[in-house]
This record gives C-alpha cells, sequence and structure tokens, in this order.
C-alpha cells in the first residue's frame, strides 16, 4: 500500500530569535498590523455574510434582507468553527503572515520540532455592547495536546480596549505546565456560562489593549480573560486554535479507541508538513454552533413582555 504524502507548505518566517524567545517564556506574542485594512473589511462583511445566514447551514437560518447589519450581529456572542462553512474564514485560518509567526513559535519549546502546524478550531466573537467576557480559563482545558503545543491566533478586528471588553492575560502562567481546577465564577452580569479556573494568584494580569489588524499569539496553557463590554461598539476577533502538526489530537475518544492513539483529523494543515497525512481527513459537519449569553436571554424576556 502506498502511504499518502503530505505536500509542503511554505509560509514566511516573521520573527526575530529574540520575539521567539519572549513568547517562550511569556507565553505570548503581539504582532501589531499582521492583518491589513483591507483584509479587515473582508473579515467584517463575511461577519454580516455568516449572522445573515448567507451560508447554508442549519444553526444559522436565512434572515430578511429588511433587517440591518446591527440587527442581525446583536444577538451572538461567538461562531464556533465558522470556517466549517466560510471559505473566507477558512481563508484567515490559512493567512500565511499568521502561519509565518506560528511555523515558529508553536513548537519552539520541543527540540526537535520542525516548524509543522495544524489548526483544529475557529472561533468568530461579535460581542456586542453589554455582551460578557469569559472568566479565567486555559484554552488546553477544552483542547488538550499532548505536547503543550497549543496555540490561541487573537486576530482584532476591531480595536480592542478596556472598555469594549479587550483580553487580560497573565504573563508566565503558562510555564508550569499546570492545569487550574475550574467551577462556578458566580458573576453572570460579568462573564458568561463557562466555568472559570482557579487556584492562582491574579495580581499580575495585564490588559491586551490593541489596534485592528493585531494578531496576539497565546499558550493553551496561559491563563486569560476578558470583562463585559462596556461600550458601545462591538469587539469583533476571530480567534483560531493551532498545534504542532506531528502531535496527536486527543480531542475525543471514539467507542473502541484507545485514549494514547486518540486523533480528530478534522484539521487543516497550515505550515510544513502533516506526518499522519495517510489517515486521510474528517470532513468537517456543515454547521456551526452558536453561543448566546445572558443579553440574548434579556431581550428574549423583554421581547416576550
Amino acid at each position: 500500500m502506498e502511504v499518502a504524502q503530505s505536500p509542503y507548505i511554505e509560509v514566511p518566517r516573521m520573527l526575530s530569535a529574540e520575539q521567539v524567545r519572549f513568547y517562550v517564556e511569556n507565553g505570548y506574542l503581539i504582532m501589531p498590523d499582521l492583518v491589513t485594512p483591507e483584509e479587515l473589511e473582508e473579515l467584517k462583511r463575511d461577519t454580516v455574510t455568516l449572522a445573515r445566514g448567507g451560508y447554508p447551514c442549519p444553526t444559522l437560518q436565512p434572515l430578511p434582507d429588511t433587517w440591518s447589519d446591527d440587527e442581525v450581529l446583536q444577538n451572538i456572542l461567538c461562531i464556533h468553527q465558522p470556517h466549517f462553512i466560510s471559505p473566507v474564514i477558512l481563508k484567515y485560518v490559512r493567512h500565511p503572515g499568521i502561519c509565518g509567526v506560528l511555523a515558529q513559535i508553536t513548537g519552539a519549546h520541543l527540540p526537535f520540532w520542525d516548524g509543522s502546524v495544524k489548526c483544529m478550531q475557529s472561533m468568530l466573537f461579535v460581542k456586542p455592547p453589554q455582551f460578557q467576557g469569559q472568566a479565567w480559563h486555559q484554552d488546553e482545558v477544552y483542547i488538550p495536546t499532548r505536547d503543550r503545543s497549543l496555540v490561541g491566533a487573537w486576530i482584532a478586528i476591531d480595536d480592542a480596549t478596556v472598555e469594549n471588553g479587550c483580553l487580560w492575560i497573565l504573563p508566565g502562567s503558562h510555564r508550569s505546565g499546570y492545569l487550574y481546577p475550574q467551577r462556578e465564577h458566580n458573576n453572570p452580569d460579568e462573564f458568561d456560562f463557562a466555568r472559570e479556573s482557579y487556584g492562582f494568584d491574579p495580581s499580575g494580569e495585564i490588559p491586551v489593549e490593541v489596534t485592528a489588524g493585531t494578531v496576539v499569539f497565546f499558550n493553551g496553557y496561559l491563563l486569560h480573560r476578558s470583562r463585559k463590554n462596556r461600550s458601545t461598539i462591538y469587539r469583533r476577533v476571530l480567534v483560531n486554535h493551532y498545534m504542532n502538526a506531528w502531535s496527536l489530537l486527543p480531542w475525543q475518544v471514539r467507542e473502541g479507541e484507545y485514549p494514547a492513539i486518540a486523533d480528530r483529523r478534522c484539521i487543516v494543515p497550515v505550515a510544513g508538513t502533516d506526518p499522519y497525512a495517510w489517515k486521510g481527513y474528517e470532513s468537517p459537519p456543515h454547521d456551526v454552533w452558536l453561543r448566546t449569553c445572558k443579553a440574548v436571554e434579556e431581550r428574549a424576556t423583554a421581547r416576550e413582555k
């Protein structure tokens, strides 16, 4: 039997050795202007297309043409896996500049890593005014990797400020590779339904205020959170998650499968090679998952009254 070979994906090298070292030590890296104004406009247009139900998808049904862009966006906190249905979002999953950075930092802590990277998730946050943020957490809790190589690439579609609910991080909190326990946060006005991580000193947290077009890269073990959008504008962000292509992705264990060899193949190679190309790829479901929050429930209740 002939084993399938993965084509080599060439991406530009974007970083200095000092920048790579900063990421390894601090768990994050901020890259201003990595996405151009023209690309941001494309992402904004596609956000509206998705919200209007412009792509065939059971979760996002078509909305009346008479609705304004604001009306179609105002009930969405986050669309999970939009690259499953949108070729535009898939394009930014594969963005050469973003993937060029990933090819230098994703497995930079691993001595024999060759720069190969794959993507397994996209999340398009709309976060309208008065929508909650997410309490302290580590992405590795939700997306397990085998070698601590999970990276989030956080693309600011709008300026992100403290007022509109920017990212807050705890630099260096990734170093131990420890996954903190979680509990209910009991603060539904500030944060959405997701549980919060606890058991650490948060006093060193810093806000990540960035301009549109900036990409913030952060390690899957880095503690981070965001607060409620208290402004009058949206805080749109596309966050894609990546990992070392040489590591298995045990996201789910199917019947008859051992945890040690569980490997989800609904992935997108974005840099270098895919050493497991011989396994083939799972076709993604032609659907997304929509995350709403307390603000949506309050609006629905108000309409019923």
